[in-house]
C-alpha cells in the first residue's frame, strides 16, 4: 500500500468514527434485524427497503440456497450464479473419463444443452414469523431436560407441519435462532429441477487447490452458473425435458465495473452455523476434542483416497467430491485451532465467564435466578468431555465407511419391514423399496472397496484404544476374539469384506432387494456390526437427550443473563437462515510489516505458476491473452490488469459460499467463496483486524466467460455489453 492510499484509508476510517458510526460491529443480521441498522450512514445508496421489503419485492427475492451454498438469480430466465465448489458434486456426477467435465469444464451453448445437476435443489425464502412464544409456551412448566427438549422439538415440528398444511406449495421449518430462547418459522419454496449451464475449467475454478485454500492472496475463479426449471404451470417439478426456466420475482443486475478499495459492499446469504454466544467450556471442548480429531481423521481419509485415485481415472472422479469436502473441513479446522490459540480465545472466554459470574453473584435478584448457572455449565461439560472420544467416533463412523452406511439403510428398512403385519409386508416393501434404492445409490456413488477397508480398519483401531468407560461394544466384540487387537481387527475386516455381498451394488439391487424373502433371509458381518453400533447408540440416547436438553436450557439462560450484564442485545448465531452482512473492500495486516492489499490480478496467476506447484497450472489461453493485454472492458485501471479476487471485512462463514457481493446500489460485483486463514475462527469470534472474506471479482468472471470459454450468450443474458 502506498502512502497516499494509506492516508485515504485512514481519513475514511477517521471520518466514519467521527460520525459515530462503527462499521466493523460484527453481525450476520437476520431479516428481522435489518430495520435496526443505518445502512445509509454506512454507505448504502439505495433505499434500505430495497434490500428487504416484507410487503413487496426486494433483493432478498433474488437469493437462493443451492446445495448448502448460496446463489443468486442474475437473469429473468432462472440463471443462477454461485461458486465452482458449490456445483462440484453435480459436475462430478455428470463426469466420466470420456466426458471429464470436472477437469475440462462445461459450457452449454443453448438451454437444450444444459444438463441435470444431480443432487441439487434450489430453496427460496418465502417468508418468516417469530414463533418463540408458541414453542417456549409448550414447555413453560417442564423441568426435566430431556422431556423439555423433546417437547420443544415436537412443537417446532407441529408448527412447521401446520404451516405446510395451510400452504402445500411451501416447505416450512422452525429454526432455533438462540438456543433455548428464540424460534422463527421460515417458509421456503423448493425448485427441484436444477441444471448445469457453465462451469469453468478446473484449473480456473480450483486454481491453487489446497495450497491456496483459506489463504490470501488468492487467484481462484470460484464461480459457476446453473439454471432453475419448473413445470409448464410454473410450479416446482422434478427434472423433465418438458420443464421451462423459472421466472424469479427478482434478479440481480451485474455491474461490470466492479469495486474500488474502501467501497461499501454487502452480502445476502445463508451462512451455516456460528457459535459466538457460547461459554469457555464449549470453546475448550472444540479446541481439545472436535477440531484435532476431525482434522486428523480427514487427513488420513484423504491420503487413502488420493492414493486409490492414482490407480484409476474412474476412481479419481468418483472420490473427488469427498476428497474436496474433507480437505476443506480439514484445513478450516486446523486454521481454527491455530486461530484459537493465536488470540487465546479460551483465555478470553474464561475471563468473560468469570466477570459474568461476578455480576450474577453481586445482584440479589439475578443470583436468585441464575446463581447456579456457571457451575451447572461447567459440570455438564465435564460429563460431555468424559466420553467425547467415543461420541466423536460415533459421529464419524458412518461417513467414514460407505458399506456401514449401506448396512444402516438396509437394517433400518428390514426393521421397519419386520414391524409390519404379515399381510402388509409385501405392500410396505413395494411402496418403499424405491426410496431405499435411491438412498443406496447415494452411498455407492463414492464407494471404493480398498478405501473402505483401510478407513474401517483405522476407525476400529481408534475405538479399540479408547478407555474402558468409552468402549464401543461392536469393536469390543471383535477385539475380544483374540489377544492382538491389530491382527484381530485386520483379520475380521478381511473376512467380513470377503464374505459380504453388500460391496456388489448389482447384487444388492438385482437380488437382495428383489423380494421380501430375499431381503429378510440375508445377513452378514457388516449388517451385524452395524446392528451392534445402532444398539449402543439407542442405549446411550436417553443420556444424550438429557445432556442436550440441559444444554438447551443452560445456553438460553446464559445468553439472557449475558445480555443483562453487557446491557446489549446480541445478534443470533448463524443457523442457515437468510442473513445480511456489510462492510468495505479493505486489506489488512496479518503480521507486522506484512500488508495484504485487497485485490489480486491475472499477473499473480502467472507468477504462482512459476513456482512449479502443479496446483498452480492454468489454461494456456490466460497467458496469451494477458501478454496481449486483451482485457476487454474488464480492466481495473489502478492494476492495469483484470482483478481476480478481492478482500472485504464482512462477517461470513460456511454457507456464505456463493453469496452475491453487492455494491452500494445493490448491483452484483462479485461472488463470495472463502475467508483468509486467520478468519477461519469466525465461527467462534470475529474481529475487524483479522476477519477478511474473499470473493471472486465479477470482472474476472466476465473475462473468463467471454475470453476463455466464449460464453458470450451468458454475458449477454446478464445484460453486460462487451
Amino acid at each position: 500500500m502506498n502512502k497516499k492510499t494509506l492516508l485515504i484509508t485512514s481519513l475514511l476510517s477517521l471520518g466514519i468514527l467521527q460520525s459515530g458510526y462503527k462499521p466493523w460491529d460484527e453481525g450476520m443480521f437476520p431479516l428481522s434485524e435489518i430495520h435496526k441498522l443505518d445502512l445509509k450512514k454506512a454507505g448504502l445508496k439505495i433505499d434500505q427497503n430495497e434490500i428487504y421489503n416484507p410487503n413487496g419485492i426486494s433483493l432478498v427475492d433474488a437469493l437462493v440456497n443451492v446445495g448448502g451454498c448460496t446463489g443468486s438469480f442474475v437473469s429473468n430466465s432462472g440463471l443462477i450464479i454461485t461458486n465452482h465448489h458449490c456445483a462440484f458434486s453435480a459436475v462430478q456426477l455428470a463426469s466420466t473419463p470420456e466426458h471429464d467435465y470436472l477437469s475440462n469444464g462445461f459450457v452449454a451453448k443453448s438451454q437444450e444443452a444444459e444438463i441435470e445437476a444431480k443432487g441439487l435443489t434450489c430453496r427460496i425464502t418465502d417468508s418468516y414469523e417469530d414463533v418463540s412464544d408458541q414453542v417456549l409456551g409448550a414447555v413453560a412448566q417442564v423441568d426435566d431436560p430431556a422431556s423439555r427438549l423433546q417437547m420443544i422439538n415436537n412443537a417446532m415440528k407441529n408448527i412447521a407441519l401446520e404451516a405446510e398444511q395451510k400452504d402445500p406449495d411451501i416447505k416450512a421449518e422452525v429454526s432455533e435462532m438462540f438456543i433455548g430462547k428464540t424460534y422463527v418459522l421460515f417458509r421456503y419454496k423448493t425448485i427441484q429441477d436444477v441444471r448445469l449451464v457453465y462451469v469453468p475449467n478446473r484449473q480456473i475454478g480450483e486454481f491453487g487447490g489446497e495450497t491456496d485454500n483459506w489463504v490470501w492472496p488468492r487467484h481462484t475463479g470460484d464461480f459457476s452458473f446453473m439454471r432453475a426449471y419448473v413445470g409448464k404451470d410454473g410450479s416446482p417439478a422434478k427434472y423433465s425435458k418438458d420443464n421451462i426456466p423459472y421466472t424469479p420475482k427478482k434478479f440481480l443486475q451485474v455491474n461490470a465495473n466492479g469495486t474500488d478499495e474502501e467501497d461499501f459492499v454487502f452480502i445476502l446469504g445463508y451462512p451455516g452455523k456460528t457459535f459466538r454466544h457460547r461459554p469457555a467450556a464449549f470453546i475448550a471442548y472444540q479446541q481439545q476434542f472436535v477440531l484435532p480429531y476431525v482434522s486428523e481423521l480427514y487427513d488420513f481419509q484423504n491420503t487413502t483416497m488420493e492414493n486409490a485415485g492414482k490407480r484409476s481415472k474412474t476412481t479419481e472422479i468418483k472420490l473427488a467430491t469427498r476428497i474436496k469436502r474433507n480437505a476443506n473441513v480439514m484445513k478450516n479446522y486446523r486454521g481454527k485451532l491455530q486461530g484459537l490459540k493465536g488470540i487465546d480465545l479460551l483465555g478470553q472466554k474464561q475471563q468473560e465467564d468469570a466477570s459474568l459470574a461476578q455480576f450474577i453473584n453481586s445482584n440479589v435478584s439475578v443470583k436468585e435466578k441464575y446463581g447456579n448457572l456457571m457451575g451447572d455449565i461447567d459440570r455438564l461439560y465435564q460429563v460431555i468431555n468424559s466420553d467425547a472420544q467415543r461420541d466423536l467416533w460415533f459421529s464419524q463412523i458412518y461417513n467414514s465407511t460407505t458399506l456401514l452406511n449401506v448396512s444402516r439403510n438396509i437394517n433400518h428398512f428390514k426393521t421397519a419391514l419386520n414391524e409390519q403385519p404379515s399381510a402388509q409386508k409385501q405392500s410396505f416393501f413395494n411402496q418403499n423399496v424405491s426410496r431405499l434404492k435411491q438412498a443406496l445409490e447415494g452411498n455407492y456413488e463414492a464407494y471404493e472397496q480398498d478405501v473402505d477397508r483401510k478407513i474401517f480398519n483405522r476407525m476400529l483401531n481408534d475405538a479399540a484404544a479408547f478407555s474402558p468407560n468409552q468402549k464401543v461394544d461392536a469393536v469390543t466384540k471383535v477385539t475380544s476374539k483374540g489377544n492382538n487387537n491389530k491382527i484381530t481387527i485386520e483379520q475380521y475386516i478381511n473376512q467380513t469384506f470377503e464374505i459380504s455381498k453388500l460391496k456388489d451394488q448389482d447384487y444388492v439391487f438385482g437380488t437382495l432387494l428383489k423380494s421380501v424373502s430375499s431381503l429378510s433371509t440375508y445377513n452378514d458381518g457388516l449388517l451385524l456390526f452395524e446392528k451392534d453400533i445402532n444398539k449402543q447408540l439407542t442405549e446411550l440416547k436417553p443420556e444424550k437427550d438429557r445432556r442436550e436438553g440441559s444444554l438447551n436450557k443452560l445456553m438460553g439462560d446464559y445468553v439472557n443473563v449475558k445480555e443483562q450484564f453487557l446491557k446489549k442485545d446480541f445478534i443470533p448465531d448463524a443457523n442457515s437462515t437468510l442473513r445480511l452482512t456489510y462492510g468495505y473492500v479493505r486489506g489488512y495486516w496479518p503480521a507486522d510489516a506484512n500488508y495484504m492489499s485487497p485485490y489480486t490480478s491475472i499477473k499473480g496467476i502467472l507468477e504462482k505458476a512459476n513456482t512449479g506447484n502443479s496446483e498452480f497450472a492454468y489454461p494456456a489461453a490466460i497467458k496469451s491473452l494477458w501478454e496481449a493485454k486483451d482485457f476487454g472492458p474488464f480492466k481495473k485501471k489502478s492494476l492495469n490488469d483484470v482483478p481476480v479476487s478481492f478482500l472485504y471485512n464482512m462477517d461470513t462463514t460456511g454457507g456464505n459460499s456463493g453469496s452475491p457481493i453487492m455494491n452500494a446500489k445493490g448491483e452484483l460485483v462479485g461472488v463470495n467463496f472463502d475467508r483468509a486463514y486467520g478468519a477461519t475462527i469466525n465461527d467462534y469470534a470475529w474481529n475487524e483486524s483479522y476477519s477478511r472474506s474473499i470473493g471472486v471479482d465479477i470482472r474476472y468472471v466476465l473475462w473468463v466467460a467471454s475470453k476463455i470459454d466464449k460464453a458470450y450468450f451468458l454475458v449477454k443474458e446478464m445484460g453486460v455489453k462487451l
